[in-house]
């Protein structure tokens, strides 16, 4: 098993008045190796400083997170992590920015390149290769990091809102894409989203927070196959019952 998330709670101190905010109480949770898992829930729930805590940018106050037995006390190459505002580098041009994490780990710049132009080929950006961030559209940045972190053979994949700022139609293509690549590579991926017709359209597993502080209250297994219709009733009926269930938290 890929991550196991045992008693995790999270506990912050405002910057108004001092006093201790508790974010997270008690998750526990296990993800498979190969998984794709959302996490979901009202504004506020703690969704991505769970991302973050799982990822190893902060850790938790109370239990343990295990990557493949190891305690995650920090970040790992085994974990990649793609932000919502891309993070490429600007003077780099977009196969540098992509081959970057492996000039670090001392892999060869030849071979670096050409494995590069193959992921780069296989969402549409063969052309882009020498373009510069400031170059491209939003989609065209996100899809560089993605396969950014993805050439670089981690794991797992932690994706926080990766997609919210796009377009539909290029929002729906990149969904398609990144869920290929990963299953055809066996990539755990965890990904917090609002979006919950696009966490049905992904995941295996759908988790919802409570609000703060953020517990489990529902596991959403997902059996529908692949390639999945969002025309389909089943489909449908499964998002406003998760619609549904985050509403009424958000009512309590």
């Amino acid at each position: 098993m890929t991550f196991e998330i045992e008693n995790v709670s999270k506990t912050f101190v405002s910057n108004d008045d001092g006093e201790e905010v508790l974010a997270l109480k008690d998750i526990n949770l296990t993800i498979e190796t190969g998984e794709f898992v959302s996490l979901v829930g009202p504004s506020g729930c703690g969704k991505t400083t769970l991302l973050r805590i799982i990822e190893g940018f902060e850790n938790p106050t109370g239990g343990t997170i295990k990557d493949d037995g190891e305690i995650v006390t920090k970040p790992s190459n085994e974990r990649g992590f793609i932000f919502q505002n891309y993070s490429l580098y600007p003077w780099l041009n977009v196969i540098d920015n992509v081959i970057f994490g492996l000039g670090i780990n001392g892999k060869p710049e030849k071979e670096s390149k050409k494995r590069a132009m193959e992921y780069l080929e296989s969402v549409g950006l063969e052309d882009f290769a020498k373009r510069y961030p400031h170059e491209l559209s939003g989609g065209m940045k996100q899809r560089v990091a993605i396969i950014r972190s993805l050439i670089n053979d981690s794991k797992s994949i932690l994706m926080d809102e990766t997609f919210s700022a796009l377009d539909i139609q290029t929002k729906h293509k990149l969904q398609n894409q990144i869920h290929k690549i990963c299953k055809e590579q066996n990539k755990t991926i965890i990904f917090v989203t609002h979006d919950i017709d696009e966490a049905v359209f992904l995941s295996d597993k759908i988790v919802v927070l409570s609000r703060r502080p953020g517990t489990i209250k529902k596991i959403f297994e997902i059996k529908l196959e692949h390639p999945r219709n969002r025309e389909d009733q089943e489909f449908k009926n499964l998002v406003s019952e998760i619609i549904q269930e985050i509403g009424e938290l958000e009512e309590d």
